[in-house]
């Protein structure tokens, strides 16, 4: 939930909205008036998921997470879900890397507080290509007419 929340949160941390409600594409709307056509999200797998007994509970929680980051000024943007590929149980990413089989190749498995993410190693743009600071050499400049 977690994550939903913090999708959800998206255009408010971004300033152009006060509460997710007010994107009219979010994923907010989504839970709380589910649609009954064009459905995006199978509602009854999510509050399994959730470990809700009703959907009502769902939709009661998720406005209240969302709108206690938002009193409370909880919603900075954080790195483990802007930059990870996974994020959770070591079980749950460990079989995202399988299922990706060969594109997870160089992404790192690794343990963050109470949680689990798979990321890509970053390196420095300059290490891709070796670059150094300098004008541009005239013999490698073309002067048009």
């Amino acid at each position: 939930m977690r994550c939903i929340v913090y999708i959800d949160l998206n255009m408010v941390r971004a300033g152009v909205v006060k509460h997710p409600s007010e994107w009219p594409c979010s994923g907010y709307n989504e839970i709380q008036a589910p649609k009954r056509k064009n459905v995006l999200i199978n509602y009854e797998r999510l509050r399994e998921l959730l470990g809700f007994d009703t959907y009502d509970e769902v939709k009661t929680a998720h406005r209240k997470w969302v709108d206690s980051c938002i009193e409370n000024d909880d919603n900075f943007r954080e790195e483990k879900w802007t930059g990870s590929i996974a994020v959770g149980s070591e079980r749950f990413v460990g079989e995202i890397k399988t299922m990706m089989g060969g594109m997870a190749t160089g992404r790192r498995h690794m343990e963050a507080g109470e949680s689990f993410q798979l990321r890509e190693t970053q390196s420095p743009y300059i290490d891709h290509f070796g670059a150094q600071k300098c004008e541009i050499d005239p013999k490698n400049a073309y002067l048009w007419d």
